[in-house]
This record gives C-alpha cells, sequence and structure tokens, in this order.
C-alpha cells in the first residue's frame, strides 16, 4: 500500500526529513503537488542559494543539481538518507515525487503532515519549489 503525501504548502525541509524517516522505516511513499511545496526566507536570497546550487562544478564532472520541481524535492529527501548505503539506497527507491497529481492517484486520499505545515511558519517570505525551478529554467 502506497501513502500518498500531497506537498501543497508544506514545507520543503520538513517534509523531506519525515517523509525519509517513513522510508527508511519501510514505507512506500508517493508526494503529489511537488511544485506546490514551500522553501521559507527571502525570495532573493533563497533564489540566489538554488542558482549558486545549480551552477557549483562543472558540466562534466559534476556536483549536478535538478532544475524540475519533482527532482529538486526528491534531491532534497536523498540528502536526509543514508543514499550510499544499501539501507539509504533501498529506502530511495520507495519514495516516488510527482508534479500534479497522476491520474492513477486521483482518487486516492492525501495526506497532509501536519508537521511540515505552512502554519508553522513564523515569517511570511516564502517561495514554491515551481518559482524555484521556473527561475533555474524548467520547463515542467
Amino acid at each position: 500500500m502506497v501513502t500518498v503525501i500531497d506537498a501543497d504548502g508544506l514545507l520543503l525541509g520538513r517534509m523531506a526529513s519525515v517523509v525519509a524517516g517513513r522510508a527508511l522505516a519501510g514505507e512506500e511513499i508517493a508526494i503529489v503537488n511537488a511544485e506546490k511545496a514551500i522553501v521559507s526566507g527571502d525570495r532573493a536570497h533563497v533564489l540566489e542559494t538554488y542558482y549558486k546550487k545549480r551552477n557549483r562544478g562543472s558540466r562534466e564532472g559534476g556536483p549536478f543539481y535538478p532544475r524540475r520541481p519533482d527532482h529538486i524535492v526528491k534531491r532534497t529527501i536523498r540528502g536526509m538518507l543514508p543514499y550510499k548505503r544499501k539501507r539509504g539506497i533501498e529506502a530511495f527507491k520507495r519514495i516516488k515525487v510527482y508534479v500534479g497529481v497522476p491520474a492513477e492517484f486521483s482518487g486516492m486520499e492525501r495526506e497532509s503532515l501536519e508537521a511540515a505545515h505552512i502554519s508553522r511558519l513564523s515569517t511570511p517570505k516564502y517561495i514554491t519549489v515551481g518559482a524555484i525551478s521556473t527561475n533555474l529554467g524548467a520547463k515542467y
């Protein structure tokens, strides 16, 4: 059984840490509406940070950082897993991330993580992952 989590209005880092822990425990997770997850902070500062991450390294040798919102969310979750070890690799395979809601999950009940909800944000400054992705040049 797959747990479907709606990322709409969830803080990216808090959501990623909860999902990583649940995946390590053996749960299969599908995250929908990845482009609607939010990153807190001043818009210009957040965009600059992601731009630096994207342009670090070289085209031939990396490190490589994604542009698409679903890949950015999955990369954030990967950073919270021991992804070079067997249990981390297996946990990472149990996580699927989607832009929008695919047809296979449209009728299913979606879960929202209370620990990662926007209401826990103390500042009104935030930007969506979709806006970050568009700024990096993604066409999704």
